[in-house]
């Protein structure tokens, strides 16, 4: 049967109404949340389903969460079958049934109109805490995941609207910061019940029939948008591979290969990775589909609406099971939604690129960060945090500007938050002395890469844990049409690379590019300089009057304008001339 025709100013207020339902959903995390991985950071994404467990629309949140979420919410669904009732409310981590890693922790609210499933309500954010032997969950040590914290199944947290106490507190009891973790708990509950309420107005105010139609054709709008881009691309395969950092691991350097096929509008990608590791950088399926669908998305940059429609033309093949990128119990995993998904997103759109050159552009930053944990001793509770801010990295740049500062990783893509320092410091028992952007971090080229930040921390009166995890420490982000990855005397610095600064006051005595756990006195500090975006073109052929405004701005060294960019900068006119030229030209 013909679909029913939409009524497009229907349309247009039924679309609206589920984008700020998602709106409400956030502000609601934001406001209500108790840790500052939510309420500080926006470590969380909301999105909602329908019957089918489509996803009919995402936020615009964290994409490791969002891309994951669409076979997570299938698993979820298939596992309870008919076992789905009015006021139920399930929780869900487990990467074997695809969730992303144990530390992003999900709720699904199944949503009944006149005792029929019509929606679902889903919230996914990153836990404070999962229990196991290393605070915050980031266990570099771990060669199985069992040693890594809780795994959480589909499981009822409220059956039929009655809350399930004696599973909530069978959870709490299991992690550490248990304060923080009920109130973000209670947080999600909220967000989802605000998507509920408001898709059954909707539902009130328009019938179900004529808003499952308009969700039909958003999703219909979608699939075609997608499928005009593939049809405007010749037809053919196209391969393409990224290296992945030994992180202090011990097993080298590891390659993960994409090799894309388009045919009319239908796109296949299939990934070939090594062996599943004993280390922390596994991926299971569920997380992998973040890694492929950002690589695509960086590619496509297809206009709204966002949506499960985008991925019908789209087949997937992960490669066997027991791999890097296709994980299999026991594999440790809990790094993999930044190591090693950002170099699978690398992979996916190089591979990509190479069928349409013209959409290239620069890798955006690759997470360097860590998460701390001590014992404040001004209520004499144990804290344990993520800290978001410090691996805030610089963006790729595109053909069209230069890639922003401040605002990665790649796995994240903008929408996370650092908050002021102010709150950080009041929350926990830390002084935060630098929060600031790297001079030449940026990736040089025609269009300079994003600036990554410097983020330096000391513990008042206690020793601090802290753990580090992530990459982008021996390898530059990549550049793209010409642009260089790492030249020039800068470079060779390390400036644009991430590294972790272990300090006595102001003195640097031991500079980490490893993932390791550190304990850090009172004294002391520990400074997270994170790498950079990749830069656009050749960077030789950089407008001057942009380099000296780079100068003068502090993104780049007088050194690293002379040396990567063959300009010389003189900083009391402000103007600046080619190396060799006689002249100048204005600066800004």
């Amino acid at each position: 049967m013909p679909k029913p025709r939409v009524d497009p100013i229907t349309l247009a207020v039924v679309r609206g109404a589920l984008e700020t339902t998602q709106r409400e959903m956030t502000l609601t995390l934001e406001k209500t949340a108790r840790s500052s991985v939510f309420n500080v950071a926006h470590d969380y994404s909301n999105a909602l389903f329908n019957h089918r467990a489509e996803m009919i629309l995402q936020g615009q949140d964290i994409p490791i969460h969002l891309g994951g979420l669409m076979p997570a919410m299938k698993a979820v669904a298939a596992y309870f079958g008919d076992d789905i009732h009015e006021g139920d409310v399930i929780y869900h981590n487990d990467p074997v049934l695809m969730g992303s890693h144990i530390l992003d922790c999900c709720m699904y609210k199944p949503i009944f109109h006149q005792g029929k499933l019509v929606f679902w309500s889903v919230c996914k954010g990153h836990v404070t805490d999962i229990g196991g032997p290393v605070p915050a969950g980031y266990n570099p040590a771990a060669t199985e995941i069992y040693a890594e914290g809780l795994r959480i199944p589909p499981v009822k947290l409220w059956d039929k609207g009655r809350p399930r106490n004696d599973v909530i507190g069978f959870l709490l009891a299991n992690v550490r910061s248990r304060r923080d973790w009920e109130g973000d708990l209670r947080a999600q509950f909220g967000a989802v019940s605000i998507g509920e309420r408001n898709l059954l107005a909707l539902l009130a105010k328009y019938g179900v029939s004529e808003v499952q139609s308009c969700v039909d054709e958003l999703l219909d709008m979608a699939e075609r948008a997608m499928r005009a881009l593939f049809a405007s691309i010749p037809d053919g395969s196209h391969e393409a591979s990224a290296v992945l950092e030994d992180a202090g691991h011990g097993l080298g350097e590891l390659r993960i290969q994409a090799r894309v096929t388009i045919e009319g509008e239908h796109c296949h990608i299939r990934i070939d990775s090594p062996p599943q590791v004993p280390y922390f950088i596994n991926s299971y399926a569920g997380n992998s589909h973040s890694g492929v669908y950002l690589g695509l998305m960086m590619f496509a940059k297809v206009a709204p609406p966002y949506n499960e429609g985008l991925y019908r033309c789209i087949t997937l093949d992960l490669g066997p099971q027991g791999t890097l990128c296709n994980a299999a119990e026991p594999a440790p995993h809990v790094n993999c939604t930044t190591t090693p998904m950002e170099t699978l997103a690398d992979a996916v759109r190089l591979a990509l690129e190479q069928a349409a050159p013209e959409r290239a552009v620069g890798s955006w930053c690759h997470s360097s960060g860590i998460n701390i944990a001590g014992r404040d001793r001004r209520n004499d509770e144990e804290y344990v945090t993520m800290v978001l801010a410090s691996l805030i990295g610089g963006a790729g740049a595109t053909a069209h500007l230069d890639g922003w500062n401040a605002v990665g990783p790649q796995c994240c893509f903008g929408a996370l938050t650092s908050g002021d320092i102010e709150l950080l410091e009041h929350q926990y028992p830390i002084l935060i002395h630098r929060y600031g952007l790297v001079t030449d971090s940026g990736g040089a080229g025609k269009n300079r890469g994003g600036c990554a930040t410097v983020w330096e921390v000391e513990p008042i009166d206690h020793a601090m844990t802290v753990i580090s995890f992530g990459e982008g420490r021996h390898y530059p982000a990549l550049g793209a049409q010409g642009a260089q990855g790492a030249s020039g005397g800068a470079a060779h610095a390390g400036c644009k690379l991430g590294r972790i600064e272990r300090k006595q006051g102001d003195a640097v005595i031991e500079v980490l590019r490893k993932n390791t756990i550190l304990k850090i006195a009172p004294g002391e500090r520990v400074a997270t300089v994170n790498p950079g975006g990749g830069g656009w073109g050749p960077a030789l052929e950089r407008e001057i009057d942009k380099v000296v405004h780079d100068v003068r701005n502090g993104y780049v060294s007088l050194a690293a304008a002379e040396q990567e960019y063959g300009v010389i900068v003189d900083v009391e006119r402000w103007t600046g001339r080619r190396a060799g030229a006689r002249h100048p030209a204005p600066g800004v």
